[in-house]
């Protein structure tokens, strides 16, 4: 069963939560897993703001839309405002590229120091002497565990906690599956999301279908 529904909202912020309220129930009622309803409705909320607050300029009264469709277990969602659109997307930041990687200084080599070292006695009480009867040797220590590797960030992928914008659409792509954002030709901006739903056991929907 497919079913789809579309919202004409106000260009108001108390538009935000209806939608996201009207989308979460409709979610619950359908039976859809509620870490999945929660990620959709986080991801309604950030797309609804941006078309509130950058949807009209001058033009309060031009409210946008919010359209919703359920096809098998894929929900797409679409956030279409009435504004100037989208602008093209700006070259990266100077300050956000990644950091060269620092100068490599050459390090003069050393001959080892040879000699007993000196060790804990608990140390020591923890190794049994060898078979062979030769005594231990003390140079040899516990290993310690390896450092865990740690991925490098990706820092033109992080948003600009500073900007005024930007955060919404980072959230948007963290939370749903895939993310396409256009200019309609006739209005403003199209945001929309596609996500894969996860469904509770008896979902109504899936039953129905």
């Amino acid at each position: 069963m497919d079913i789809w529904w579309t919202l004409h909202l106000k260009r108001d912020p108390a538009s935000v939560p209806l939608a996201r309220r009207i989308l979460l129930g409709a979610m619950a009622t359908a039976g859809v897993d509620p870490q999945i309803a929660h990620d959709l409705g986080v991801a309604l909320s950030e797309a609804c703001a941006n078309a509130v607050e950058h949807g009209a300029a001058g033009r309060p009264e031009d409210g946008f839309q919010v359209s919703a469709s359920i096809s098998g277990d894929r929900l797409r969602i679409e956030v279409t405002d009435s504004g100037p659109g989208l602008p093209a997307p700006a070259p990266p930041r100077a300050d956000r590229r990644r950091p060269a990687a620092p100068p490599t200084h050459t390090v003069p080599h050393r001959r080892p120091r040879r000699g007993r070292a000196t060790v804990p006695a608990r140390v020591l009480a923890a190794h049994r002497p060898r078979r062979d009867g030769h005594p231990y040797d003390t140079h040899v220590l516990p290993g310690r565990p390896p450092a865990p590797t740690l991925r490098p960030v990706d820092l033109d992928t992080l948003p600009d906690l500073t900007a005024e914008s930007g955060r919404g659409l980072f959230l948007i792509h963290a939370l749903t599956d895939h993310v396409q954002l256009r200019n309609h030709p006739l209005r403003g901006a199209i945001v929309s999301f596609d996500k894969i739903l996860k469904w509770q056991d008896g979902a109504l929907l899936r039953a129905a279908s």
